[in-house]
């Protein structure tokens, strides 16, 4: 397992970070929302932002995905959950949404399980590289919503080692990337503008064998 980013690879790496990076101002909002996944920093920053007054009311969404059955057997809203209450969130001020398998589904269940509540603003809280996605699905599904992505704030090469394991995030980086056109054309999220050198970028990490995660 390799735990630090190739010098050939560095450049077109760095321009899908910051391409998935919508540098998004944080300000205070309805309801902070933490995307499932293998990155349990998503619920120690979803934490954070509870502490730090962004919101009154935070939502974990998330069932189980291939890449996080053996690390959260439970699902990932539930461990999500768990950690967040570990780390001073009261129990009270934290809803769980266990069935979501995806980002649409994250999106579309945490909407129907507000749907008795008052929203017009949601922090969405998820991986760095997810970041662009989940605010075009969001977009998409749930449009009348304020929305605003927040990451752990890691630059890439902290957050490759945070992760362990770099093959897993160029990976995941190619795989988002694509699915920002893909899901656009399936009508499962808003457009989303790809610059050439985003796209040149991705070409060649695809023909660098990163093709785990294509559609």
């Amino acid at each position: 397992m390799t735990e630090t980013l190739p010098d050939d690879l560095r450049a077109d790496v760095q321009t899908l970070w910051d391409y998935h990076d919508m540098r998004h101002e944080l300000r205070p909002a309805d309801v902070g929302i933490g995307l499932g996944s293998h990155d349990l920093g998503v619920a120690t920053h979803a934490a954070e932002l509870f502490h730090a007054g962004m919101f009154p009311l935070l939502v974990f969404t998330g069932a189980n995905a291939p890449t996080t059955i053996e690390r959260f057997p439970r699902g990932e809203a539930v461990h999500y959950r768990e950690h967040a209450v570990k780390s001073g969130v009261p129990d009270e001020a934290i809803l769980v949404e266990p069935e979501a398998r995806n980002t649409g589904d994250n999106i579309a269940l945490t909407r129907r399980l507000l749907e008795s509540r008052e929203v017009g603003s949601v922090v969405l809280i998820s991986r760095p590289y997810q970041q662009r996605r989940a605010y075009a699905t969001c977009k998409k599904l749930w449009p009348e919503v304020d929305v605003i992505c927040a990451s752990r704030p890691l630059p890439l090469d902290d957050y490759v080692e945070s992760i362990g394991d770099v093959d897993r995030v160029i990976t995941m980086l190619v795989g988002d990337t694509q699915r920002i056109t893909v899901y656009a054309e399936r009508g499962f999220a808003i457009h989303q503008d790809v610059p050439a050198r985003v796209a040149r970028a991705y070409e060649r990490l695809v023909a660098a064998g990163f093709r785990e995660r294509l559609i």
